[in-house]
């Protein structure tokens, strides 16, 4: 049987984080926005207290095109640090996350996105935390 719930999407920066949410059945991913770093997991405990219940975090895992840790995979460590501290009941998950920033602004551009807004970086962002969740949906169809 099927459990209701939603996972949340994370697509971590230095600077931005875009956040996305699946529908209740936990088949759909949308993009809700993208935050600072800080205002993030602001945003996350709001998500988990008012459109809950979040059955589990899906966090983007920078890695090279070889598999390898990447500069950025020391700052996703940290920010998944306190995602656990602060939300000590759902799980947090890692997705590999290649490629999912060219292949979000490939689906603006095929789906008619003026270039005026695909240059928002923060449209992007966001874009790309819905496909690393689509992409977690599409690995675990279990949960």
């Amino acid at each position: 049987m099927r459990t209701y719930g939603r996972f949340l999407g994370v697509d971590v920066g230095s600077k931005r984080v875009g956040l996305a949410r699946t529908d209740l059945l936990k088949t759909v991913a949308s993009p809700i926005g993208t935050f600072s770093p800080k205002k993030s997991i602001q945003e996350i405990e709001r998500q988990i207290k008012s459109e809950g219940p979040v059955y589990g975090i899906v966090v983007g895992w920078p890695l090279t095109n070889e598999g390898e840790s990447t500069d950025a995979t020391s700052l996703v460590i940290d920010y998944i640090k306190t995602l656990e501290k602060k939300f000590e009941d759902i799980k947090i998950f890692k997705m590999d996350e290649r490629f999912t920033s060219r292949q979000a602004l490939n689906i603006m551009v095929k789906s008619g996105v003026p270039k005026k807004k695909r240059s928002q970086k923060g449209r992007v962002d966001q874009a790309a935390a819905a496909l690393i969740l689509q992409q977690f949906l599409e690995a675990h169809p279990e949960l």
